[in-house]
């Protein structure tokens, strides 16, 4: 067996009971994906089973056992990037793991700015004190870049969870991010190093930019595309459609 080790994309990837429309599309990111790692070669890793239920921890916060996961399943690795399923990446997107100055690298979520700062206060009020940061600077957790250094990191993001579940599970109720405010607040605690990529890294919110549309002006700005915030999307039927139509436009039919 080889010891070098390969940059790694992780995709969780889990079918959940009762929101199985939403996974529907998953096979045209996983594809898409695939095909970029074979092409920079690099490893996929796609996580299609729950470790705990979904009741207990949400599938966006058992992603975080990445490190868990690789090691025990025997897997060396360079740099991962953790990505949402329901992204697809451009066939010529550039090696972002080449970018990163081996520093925990993100995309600064440009989306709904009412949603991240009722994220930002809501959290920062029950969970952080009163701290807070320049939301300018608040970056997404659909596509996290790191590394063996971070380890450490990841260990206190599930310390956190376990200690503060019960609160973190309550805020829910304010209609704000599950994982992504946490980790914000705890990169800065953490005195982690962010560095930013463009958004064209990790287009989300593409409707409110006017940029999902037909003439597919979207894969002529941009490399890896989140399909999120999509308005009247009754049971992902939008996110279906765009994603299929997406990576039949790169690759051709499945």
């Amino acid at each position: 067996m080889s010891d070098i080790k390969k940059n790694l994309v992780f995709i969780p990837a889990v079918i959940i009971s009762g929101n199985e429309s939403r996974s529907n599309s998953y096979q045209y990111g996983i594809k898409s994906w695939k095909f970029w790692c074979e092409k920079n070669n690099c490893e996929l890793f796609v996580l299609d089973q729950l470790l705990l239920p979904n009741e207990e921890m949400r599938i966006t916060w058992q992603r975080y056992y990445i490190f868990q996961l690789l090691e025990n399943n025997g897997i060396k690795f360079d740099q991962i990037l953790m990505v949402d399923a329901d992204s697809i990446i451009h066939p010529e997107c550039p090696n972002f793991f080449e970018m990163t100055e081996r520093k925990f690298t993100g995309v600064h979520h440009d989306g709904s700015y009412d949603w991240v700062l009722r994220s930002m206060e809501n959290y920062s009020k029950y969970l952080f004190n009163g701290k807070m940061f320049n939301f300018w600077e608040y970056y997404m957790g659909g596509f996290q870049i790191f590394n063996e250094t971070h380890k450490i990191f990841f260990n206190n993001i599930l310390k956190f969870y376990e200690n503060n579940k019960n609160v973190i599970k309550e805020l829910q109720n304010f209609y704000v991010g599950t994982d992504q405010p946490v980790i914000n607040f705890l990169l800065r605690e953490n005195g982690i190093d962010l560095k930013l990529l463009p958004w064209e890294f990790s287009m989300s919110d593409m409707v409110r930019k006017e940029v999902l549309a037909d003439d597919m002006l979207f894969t002529k700005v941009g490399w890896v595309y989140q399909f999120n915030a999509i308005p009247n999307n009754t049971n992902n039927y939008l996110t279906d459609y765009w994603m299929k139509k997406t990576y039949e436009y790169f690759h051709g039919v499945i």
